[in-house]
């Protein structure tokens, strides 16, 4: 079953994604952590912290899988 996670703006970056669902403490740490963990965008392979995520979208880490809505939905 996915998560569902909110966002409030159009979209997120992958490193805010992680901060927010707590993969990572710092901003810093995307960075490395984009590169270590196993992260699909949409079923697509995904290490690049900048990549956008917007409502809809299916993010999986590791094997946790999350659905993004937007706040207004």
């Amino acid at each position: 079953m996915a998560k569902k996670v909110t966002i409030d703006t159009e979209y997120i970056t992958l490193g805010q994604f992680l901060k927010k669902t707590g993969w990572i403490d710092t901003g810093g740490q995307a960075k490395i952590m984009v590169k270590q963990l196993n992260i699909t965008v949409n079923n697509e392979k995904e290490d690049r912290r900048g990549r956008k995520i917007y409502a809809e979208d299916t993010v999986r880490i590791e094997k946790e899988t999350y659905y993004i809505v937007h706040a207004n939905s």
